[in-house]
């Protein structure tokens, strides 16, 4: 039930299952070695095509491509059904699109004249108006007219920002005396490998059986683990941006071997401490990676509180049998780690509105799965300040420990205009004012009158402003204050998506004000009423008496 082994000869192909790569003939841009045979297979998420093109292309030249050739085929099979066509000499083949998730490449050199060879580069398509077929590229049927794969049928130069790796015919046992390599790198950052399952045969020192990493693209760079066993191994982060994955089978007793996935940390790792920032999705707009796991930790000064706004969101949608978000998602967590209190866990493309969190880390959590990616995210934090907020019948009384702002010069911190900023008293910049004054203005909120004024910290540095603005509210009756953060993302500074949410604020914004003016005018139309009907009786009373 597995494929037919190659002739000897160089190790070459693989199976490719990251969302894009680069493949090359052996020792390209150098002459390829005579009697040569590589099958690359090339699986993307199902329900998607395979994208293929070549940049550089030198084969022997015959008419009929009968010594070195390269042969593209749409699909697993070898069947003349499935070939786009038979290529040699010096005219690169044009692009190809599979007509469904799996796409053959097998290269074939005879024993004179060798040339460059080729480079290619695949991505994942669309895939729109196909039927799709299911297949798990590691245990292909036999039939004499499948693809010859190499022994091994593993290992490769991977480039993309994120893909699978497998043992040779996993989930079942691997073949003895294997030798796979992947070399991944080329997406710019640091990269993460993950083991899902492990078992490889076990033994002192692991000398039998055994998966090597290394933190460079050779086995001469420095080596992350060496591991064998049924214990998984720990997640690995290379420090270079190259990782090389190293198995190696004995001539006896195997296992099920292994399966894990990998990612490049760059944007999936960061860790952000200034007071406010923005952070996406792994190349939004463009689709995410699949299997990633990305973590963005947001941690700001002690008695500070994360608040979130989410610009724009497309993920992978609800699971149509649980109605949760099973696939794709993210989470946010209250606190540094996943085990704090889960603010939210997102999919699909929904409207959020803004989260906060209780503490001063706030932690979001990024998961895709193998199949199916969207644009993704885009999403602004502002940092609030921790200030206490309170009123009497005629007065605000706002303070904010400088320690929180210690680089401001008090001038930087006021309410309503720059004429009632804030002094410093005992370790606290301070605010008291009169109602009457610091442009506060009265207005009526769920037929309850409340007093409102906003209160601006500029923290601008040079040319580039950024100033923060808080509401705040007194209700005089019940003496109760409030405040909270209305102004934080710089519109000048978002994309259009992020643009068209602020619109959106803002059209509320106004609907708002528009209930609030309602509310005042049908007030004094009530109280024009009242002193009508007041004045009405005095004039009866008055007629009354004169009779």
């Amino acid at each position: 039930s597995h494929p037919p082994l190659c002739p000897p000869g160089i190790k070459c192909g693989g199976v490719l299952s990251a969302p894009s790569g680069n493949f090359s003939s052996p020792n390209f841009p150098g002459p390829y070695p005579y009697e040569t045979e590589c099958t690359w297979l090339i699986v993307v998420a199902e329900g998607s095509s395979v994208l293929l093109s070549f940049s550089h292309f030198e084969l022997e030249y015959h008419a009929a491509c009968a010594y070195d050739y390269l042969q593209v085929y749409n699909g697993a099979a070898r069947d003349q059904g499935n070939l786009l066509g038979t290529f040699c000499g010096h005219s690169p083949p044009p692009p190809f699109s599979s007509a469904w998730h799996v796409m053959a490449i097998v290269f074939r050199s005879d024993r004179h004249v060798a040339k460059r060879g080729f480079a290619a580069a695949y991505q994942k398509g669309s895939g729109e108006g196909w039927q799709w077929r299911s297949i798990h590229p590691s245990v292909l049927p036999h039939h004499p007219h499948h693809l010859c794969l190499p022994a091994d049928a593993c290992g490769g130069q991977l480039t993309g920002l994120s893909g699978e790796i497998t043992s040779p015919r996993y989930p079942e046992s691997y073949p003895n005396e294997a030798e796979c390599r992947w070399s991944i790198g080329g997406a710019g950052g640091p990269l993460t490998l993950v083991f899902t399952d492990f078992q490889v045969e076990g033994g002192q020192g692991c000398t039998f059986d055994y998966v090597a990493l290394f933190d460079g693209p050779t086995t001469a760079a420095p080596r992350l683990g060496h591991y064998c066993g049924s214990a998984r191994p720990p997640r690995t982060v290379s420090s270079a941006p190259h990782l090389l994955i190293l198995f190696k089978s004995d001539f006896n007793i195997g296992g099920r071997g292994f399966k894990a996935h990998f990612y490049s940390a760059g944007k999936c790792q960061e860790v952000f401490t200034t007071i406010k920032g923005n952070l996406s999705s792994p190349q939004y707009p463009n689709f995410y990676p699949n299997n990633l796991k990305c973590q963005w930790s947001i941690r700001l000064p002690l008695r500070y509180r994360v608040k979130v706004f989410f610009l724009d969101m497309e993920l992978e949608g609800r699971s149509s049998l649980t109605g949760g978000c099973d696939y794709d998602h993210l989470a946010a967590f209250d606190g540094g780690a996943e085990n704090g209190s889960l603010l939210g866990r997102w999919c699909g493309q929904e409207s959020l509105a803004p989260i906060t969190s209780h503490s001063n880390q706030l932690l979001l959590v990024l998961h895709t799965d193998r199949n199916t990616a969207k644009r993704g995210f885009s999403i602004a934090y502002v940092g609030v300040v921790p200030m206490n907020v309170s009123c009497t019948r005629t007065e605000f009384h706002i303070q904010i420990p400088v320690q929180s702002l210690a680089q401001l010069e008090r001038n930087r911190i006021y309410l309503g205009t720059p004429s009632c900023a804030a002094q410093v008293v005992g370790g606290n910049f301070k605010i008291h004012t009169r109602f009457d004054t610091c442009s506060t203005e009265s207005q009526k909120r769920n037929n309850t009158s409340v007093i409102v004024s906003t209160l601006y910290i500029d923290f601008s540095v040079g040319n580039q402003e950024d100033i923060h603005q808080y509401e705040v509210r007194c209700e005089p009756k019940r003496k109760e204050a409030s405040v909270t953060l209305i102004a934080g993302p710089d519109p000048a500074r978002l994309s259009q998506a992020e643009n068209l949410v602020v619109a959106q604020q803002r059209d509320r914004g106004a609907m708002d004000a528009r209930e609030i003016k309602s509310q005042d005018t049908s007030d004094i139309v009530f109280i024009s009423i009242c002193i009508l009907a007041g004045l009405l009786m005095v004039i009866a009373v008055v007629g009354l008496v004169l009779l």
